[in-house]
């Protein structure tokens, strides 16, 4: 099996234990390939914890999961450093992000210095206890889960720490079929039990390097350039895409492009991914708010009026 039919096997394991979600799991797969973040926001309920488990099952990777909760310390993130009598030397006990996909669980329910704790993992892939930085294992994916502002016990993240996430995926309510399909298995056997293992870690490396060499053209380049300036033109938007958000929709659009088969990017892979990496990052003014204008709105509108270069395939010899 190659690599990319491995990743569309991994899709249809985990689609097992989700159901009725085939653009969410597809979207969290192209991240995973893209070496990016996600975060998935809905309310409870709805399997955001179960995606993230069943992608570690179907890709054998190891993961940790933290529940999110007032009291979960930094140290419990990154790990710390106990002294041992017996040696008279101070012994790192690594932390819950010494894994390749950590789960962090209704991430907006902890305090503030907990939640940056995860900046320099999520940027770095690593983590730095006592003056000494320590690399994670690879392949290192964050699977954040995240409760609508407004629930009880939940606080808005931090702009820093939404930039941070390649993209924000939302589950939504199950389908009638579905929901009637959960009900019928649900009280025989777990559906985690029904996703196989169809890669490794190893597959995933591969799969990472091969997205990173898509090829992308200046138009195409230019194109996501020209998307991220009109948000931030945007009278509408108190904050716009950064260049970190740019170079994840570029990332996205890669691997958009690779589970398509294609070697290279057409406008469309960025069109079709817009919105999942832009949303969360997006802010608008209160002027804009009181109005009704919503963000998706101004994401259909940057889409519309920003024009989209022609295709353009690799040179000879690429």
């Amino acid at each position: 099996m190659q690599t990319r039919e491995k990743a569309l096997a991994v899709t249809a394991e985990v689609g097992k234990a989700v159901l009725g979600k085939p653009e969410a799991i597809l979207k969290i797969m192209m991240a995973m390939l893209a070496r990016g973040h996600v975060l998935v926001e809905d309310i409870p309920g709805v399997g955001k914890t179960t995606l993230a488990q069943a992608f570690a099952r179907a890709m054998q990777l190891t993961q940790n999961r933290v529940q999110f909760t007032p009291d979960v310390l930094p140290s419990d993130i990154v790990g710390f450093s106990l002294y041992q009598k017996e040696t008279g030397k101070f012994v790192y006990h690594p932390g819950a992000v010494a894994c390749n996909l950590f789960l962090a669980d209704e991430i907006n329910r902890t305090s503030a210095r907990t939640q940056s704790a995860l900046l320099e993992v999520m940027e770095e892939g690593a983590v730095t206890v006592d003056g000494v930085t320590r690399k994670l294992p690879q392949p290192f994916t964050v699977m954040a889960t995240e409760n609508p502002v407004g629930s009880i016990g939940t606080q808005m993240l931090p702009e820093s720490q939404l930039d941070r996430f390649m993209v924000c995926v939302v589950m939504g309510y199950p389908d009638t079929e579905a929901e009637m399909e959960i009900l019928t298995r649900q009280p025989r056997h777990g559906l985690l039990d029904r996703v196989q293992p169809v890669m490794d870690q190893n597959d995933l490396l591969t799969m990472q390097a091969e997205v990173d060499n898509i090829y992308m053209s200046d138009g195409i380049l230019r194109y996501i350039v020209e998307l991220s300036q009109a948000t931030r033109k945007d009278a509408r938007l108190a904050l716009g895409l950064s260049p970190r958000a740019s170079l994840a929709v570029a990332g996205m659009a890669r691997a958009a492009a690779y589970l398509s088969g294609r070697e290279f990017v057409v406008p469309q892979d960025v069109t079709a991914i817009f919105a999942d990496t832009a949303h969360h990052r997006l802010s608008l003014t209160e002027q804009a708010r009181t109005g009704g204008e919503t963000v998706e709105n101004v994401i259909a509108d940057v889409l519309h009026t920003v024009p989209r270069p022609r295709p353009e395939k690799p040179t000879h010899g690429r």
